[in-house]
């Protein structure tokens, strides 16, 4: 059933997409993985999903690696500044950066693991 929602969804976008003139690959479909147990999302990710998006630090750090490496994970709610370090090594994009001492703690962090982060202000 899940699988069946996806392929929906994908098919939806590639409709919009060719609607709008844009390419189905500039589009990044985010599985929203808040609240959900880890068999859901493998059962995503057999499905083809491959972008998770959470709300809470806990929740990405309980879930990362029970995932498959190849998954990336969005930060997608709030972020405190002082949680940054616990996932500045697990996502690839923080969205909803609403501070500039919260932009400021991310480039620190992600300057100490050698990395660039992608934020959403």
């Amino acid at each position: 059933m899940l699988a069946d929602k996806l392929n929906l969804l994908k098919k939806n976008i590639e409709e919009a997409c060719d609607t709008a003139g844009r390419s189905p690959q500039e589009v990044t479909l985010i599985a929203d993985s808040k609240t959900k147990p880890v068999e859901m999302l493998k059962e995503a990710y057999d499905a083809g999903a491959r972008v998770f998006g959470e709300n809470m630090v806990q929740e990405i750090v309980d879930k990362y690696d029970q995932m498959p490496s190849d998954v990336q994970w969005h930060m997608i709610g709030h972020l405190q500044t002082n949680k940054v370090k616990y996932i500045i090594d697990k996502v690839c994009m923080i969205h909803s950066v609403d501070s500039l001492k919260l932009a400021e703690e991310i480039d620190k962090r992600a300057a100490q693991h050698g990395i660039t982060m992608d934020i959403l202000i």
